[in-house]
């Protein structure tokens, strides 16, 4: 497994592999890995002939800087496991490598950086108004600007995001649309610790007694999807948010029942031909969002 963290030796040995006619498929990540993460390398392996593996916190995706100084790296023990899983490429670059100084600057100043697409205009419309849009401002320019800059970077044929990030999938492929990449955007399945607490990096911030009483936000999700057919969507909210409250350390943040393509909130279920819900609750100290398709 090689290691880079410049730019440009990243690009001179990629394309010595295009020359070759080998596809790339990429899985950005901002480290601090698990068994989640790897499931997409997996995926990756099995779709293309070099994967690469991109680990770097963006520091513009965070609207709370505690948050980013709180986030884990674990570079060391990242590359262990992406090696055990036979990734081909680890792109880690420092932060001076990816970020000018003046785009720093905008960011800690909360100006958004309207410069961020290289000259392209990007409107998310109502993609990023709802949910985490709604309750992160700046979040998904954050986002967009990090993941198109790794993209322009790598060039893959391929980019593999799990679904626990369901509006991030969707402003990721409505960004690789608008800017002409030709790129293809695939969506792999959650991965679950055992009592179904979504995989994320931020479980590692979980006490384990934290992490016992999480299993009720994947319950009470898929008891929704069990029950969606025979009762409304405000009945099904009310539930969740008495579902929550049955444990005094978590609170609800949002549950919503949305529409998969447009993420609106629905009201009535003969509404759309796919729905989703999507969750967020605070625990302790530690945010965290998962999600089901009811269908």
């Amino acid at each position: 497994m090689l290691i880079f963290n410049s730019i440009q030796k990243l690009q001179n040995h990629l394309n010595s592999i295009r020359n070759q006619k080998e596809t790339i498929g990429f899985v950005p990540t901002m480290g601090a890995l698990h068994a989640g993460h790897i499931s997409l390398v997996d995926k990756a392996k099995a779709d293309c002939d070099v994967v690469v593996c991109s680990i770097f916190v963006n520091p513009t995706q965070f609207n709370d800087l505690s948050d980013l100084d709180k986030y884990p790296r674990t570079l060391e023990a990242d590359c262990k496991l992406l090696e055990e899983a036979n990734c081909d490429i680890v792109f880690a670059p420092e932060v001076k490598e990816m970020y000018s100084e003046a785009e720093l600057e905008l960011k800690r100043q909360k100006i958004e950086d309207k410069g961020w697409t290289n000259g392209h205009s990007v409107d998310f419309g109502t993609l990023e108004t709802v949910m985490e849009g709604a309750h992160r401002p700046g979040h998904f320019n954050g986002v967009a600007q990090v993941v198109s800059k790794l993209f322009r970077i790598v060039e893959p044929d391929k980019a593999y995001f799990g679904q626990k990030d369901f509006q991030q999938l969707a402003i990721i492929r409505s960004m690789t649309k608008q800017l002409e990449m030709a790129i293809e955007i695939i969506s792999c399945d959650i991965m679950r610790e055992p009592n179904g607490l979504a995989m994320s990096s931020r479980n590692e911030r979980l006490t384990k007694q934290e992490r016992d009483l999480a299993g009720i936000i994947s319950k009470t999700l898929f008891t929704i999807k069990e029950q969606y057919k025979s009762k409304s969507v405000a009945e099904l909210k009310a539930f969740a948010e008495e579902q929550i409250r049955t444990v005094p350390s978590i609170v609800m943040e949002y549950i919503e029942i949305s529409d998969s393509d447009s993420l609106q909130p629905i009201i009535d279920f003969k509404q759309s031909k796919s729905v989703v819900v999507c969750i967020a609750v605070k625990l302790g100290a530690v945010r965290l969002i998962d999600n089901v398709v009811l269908f």
